[in-house]
């Protein structure tokens, strides 16, 4: 199986951002996890840009990350993965990326 990143760029909803950090890391990081493919999970604040506040980055172990993200989307919003009020779901990125070169450290 080959290795790729899923990348999710999101917001809160203005005013939100303890319960969104709350629900990020005790619902739904474990919620996506439980999908077939997904074998790590990683996040972050931003420090720069204006558009988006927070970045996570998914380890994917499968043979078509499209095939992963089509199941996260079809499972959003149900039983197997509730979202939250705070997420901004009007504006958000999820894409997923091939390394093209191994990393090197400095």
């Amino acid at each position: 199986m080959a290795e790729y990143k899923l990348l999710v760029l999101s917001n809160p909803v203005d005013g939100q951002d303890e319960e969104f950090n709350h629900w990020y890391d005790t619902v739904h990081l474990p919620d996506v996890l439980a999908v077939d493919g997904v074998v790590g999970a990683e996040r972050f604040r931003l420090l720069s840009g204006d558009r988006w506040r927070y970045l996570a980055i998914y380890s994917l172990e499968c043979d078509d990350p499209a095939s992963v993200e089509a199941e996260l989307m079809a499972r959003a919003g149900t039983e197997r993965m509730q979202m939250s009020a705070a997420f901004n779901l009007s504006d958000f990125f999820m894409g997923s990326a091939q390394s093209l070169a191994p990393y090197r450290p400095a």
